[in-house]
């Protein structure tokens, strides 16, 4: 099993990569204005749990949610 400090840092780095994802190849309006807020991976690295922010709060969470599913 990976060491904590492993596991925060590739969280770190998948928020990142979805970061740079969505700003640069994401063309999606639904998802403008939102952030990665946070990644929890678990023990094994076989799932993640990414946490978004959109900029109004919870009024455009079915779209965002509707926009990320497409994406």
């Amino acid at each position: 099993m990976p060491s904590p400090l492993r596991l925060q840092r590739i969280a770190d780095r998948i928020r990142e990569e979805l970061s740079e994802l969505i700003i640069r190849d994401v063309s999606d309006p639904r998802l403008s204005g939102i952030s990665i807020t946070g990644v929890k991976v678990d023990r094994e690295l076989s799932y993640a749990d990414i946490f978004v922010s959109a900029v109004e709060g919870h009024e455009r969470e079915p779209m965002v949610i509707a926009g990320l599913q497409h994406a």
